[in-house]
């Protein structure tokens, strides 16, 4: 029997999924007409590159904390290879933890960034700056949580991140 936080937590993943692929179709057919207008018609869309700059960041954001939440981020795992068991659960707690804390401290300097820019006025392709680079600290506090609570739960596999079919 499915609980509620399994129902909210499977429906989070469908929706981070989502934006991601939303994301990533947008800036495809962004990037294509530019090109298209620039060599065809000698002209583009001035708001365009700035666009799909705001873009690659959101997709890299998204595309870390979806990353995380399937046990598929980055990580140097050559000492994994040599430790088992209790060492080796215990060093995921301790790697896990600190990926959140550097997470969280990057988090917690995005908000500075964000702070400079909402004075500023500055905005790209008509959308404030402050909104396009609020994703850096939310994005960053919502990965250091991910990474703290999976750094408490079991992995999914004991396999290398780079070799996940190998048992």
């Amino acid at each position: 029997m499915k609980t509620t936080a399994t129902t909210i937590v499977r429906w989070i993943g469908r929706v981070e999924t989502g934006l991601i692929a939303l994301l990533v179709l947008a800036m495809v057919v962004l990037a294509g007409a530019q090109i298209l207008l620039r060599n065809l018609f000698d002209s583009g869309l001035s708001w365009a590159d700035p666009l799909l700059r705001a873009m690659v960041l959101w997709a890299a954001m998204l595309g870390a904390l979806a990353a995380a939440r399937d046990d598929k981020h980055i990580g140097l795992d050559l000492v994994t290879h040599f430790v088992h068991g209790r060492a080796r659960r215990v060093l995921r707690v301790v790697t896990l933890l600190f990926a959140a804390a550097v997470s969280a401290m990057m988090s917690w300097y995005g908000i500075g960034l964000v702070q400079l820019d909402v004075g500023s006025g500055a905005a790209t392709a008509g959308i404030p700056n402050w909104l396009v680079e609020s994703i850096v600290p939310v994005g960053f506090g919502l990965l250091a949580l991910r990474l703290a609570l999976h750094a408490f739960m079991p992995a999914r596999s004991d396999a290398p991140a780079l070799a996940p079919e190998l048992p």
